[in-house]
């Protein structure tokens, strides 16, 4: 049986990054990986936001969107958003992971796919679980899992549009109850899909996709269709989310907006956190030193948006989506809605 000092649970983005940061650092990592190729089995639509796109290099990103369309149920006048920054750019998923493993496996760390958790042929000192809402790392542990969860599907497939990039989302509670339906067309590809909360969706996921296809324009595919799609945590950062014997990072942790259901700015970030918290407890053996990754800041930052969630869950009726509009359609409400989107 091999032993190392850090066992990292999935290689996602925050898994990797995390993967990486430690064997840069010295330590002995191996992550473990259930799916035996990347390029399957994507949750995330890989949008990343202006935070994200300023601090970090990031590989494989399509054409910046910096306009947005949000739509009513009954899809009459649009608000239109459109920033003087680059807000949001898609990222090529398949590809950001197949970078990240090299990028991990050049600073030492193993990278073991088709390998589940846990991993009868490593031990390790310290476990971090980057393994998705539902994480198997965290009930291992007894750490906190998600509770509140969204359950979303999509499709990705090139186009050829020559439009303006644009971000487009819909507010209907018939296809999606509590979240939106969305169409980005960044003029390379075509990112189609919903999310909702499970317990209310009208009929099954491809089904309702295909409603939204019907009565939305979406682009025109020049080449395959994917489909991807899973569980978001919308709940929030989860308190307990370390123990002397590991801790969990990106959806594991609950690292994800409540709002707007972003998690891939809030992964990157913690997964620095969790290194730098690691290499500090393994390389000083002081429990205490855990106590530095409770990321309270990341909380009080979602606080409102918490509020807002909630808020956005209350609207089950198309009417009151509509009559909601009537506010966002305001000076005071473009305002607002620039804020939640565009920061």
């Amino acid at each position: 049986m091999d032993t190392v000092d850090v066992l990292v649970v999935g290689a996602g983005l925050a898994g990797l990054n995390t993967a990486r940061l430690l064997a840069d650092a010295g330590l002995d990592v191996a992550v473990c990986e259930r799916r035996t190729s990347l390029d399957t089995g994507i949750r995330t639509t890989g949008i990343f936001v202006r935070r994200t796109l300023t601090d970090y290099e990031l590989p494989h990103l399509g054409p910046a969107v910096r306009r947005v369309l949000l739509y009513p149920p009954s899809l009459r006048e649009p608000v239109e958003l459109v920033s003087a920054h680059d807000e949001f750019r898609v990222g090529d998923m398949a590809g950001i992971y197949a970078q990240a493993v090299k990028d991990a496996e050049r600073a030492g760390a193993q990278v073991n796919l088709n390998a589940g958790y846990p991993h009868k042929a490593t031990k390790a000192r310290f476990t971090i679980g980057a393994d998705g809402a539902r994480s198997t790392v965290a009930k291992q542990l007894g750490l906190d899992v998600n509770r509140r969860l969204i359950t979303g599907i999509e499709e990705v497939y090139p186009i050829r549009t020559g439009s303006t990039p644009t971000f487009h989302c819909v507010v209907d509670p018939r296809l999606a109850p509590g979240y939106i339906a969305w169409v980005i067309d960044d003029g390379e590809h075509a990112h189609v899909g919903l999310a909702g909360r499970a317990d209310r969706f009208p009929a099954p996921l491809p089904q309702l996709l295909q409603r939204f296809r019907d009565s939305f324009p979406t682009p025109t595919p020049t080449g395959p269709v994917k489909r991807r799609g899973g569980p978001i945590p919308v709940g929030g950062l989860l308190r307990k989310i370390v123990s002397p014997q590991g801790l969990l990072v990106g959806d594991a942790a609950g690292a994800v907006s409540p709002l707007t259901a972003g998690g891939l700015d809030p992964c990157l970030r913690m997964s620095e956190l969790a290194a730098s918290v690691t290499f500090d407890y393994l390389r000083s053996g002081n429990k205490y030193v855990l106590e530095h990754y409770d990321a309270a800041a990341l909380r009080r930052r979602y606080r409102i948006r918490s509020a807002m969630r909630r808020g956005l869950s209350l609207v089950r009726e198309p009417g009151l989506a509509e009559l909601a509009f009537t506010g966002l359609r305001t000076p005071a409400g473009k305002a607002v809605a620039k804020r939640i989107l565009f920061t």
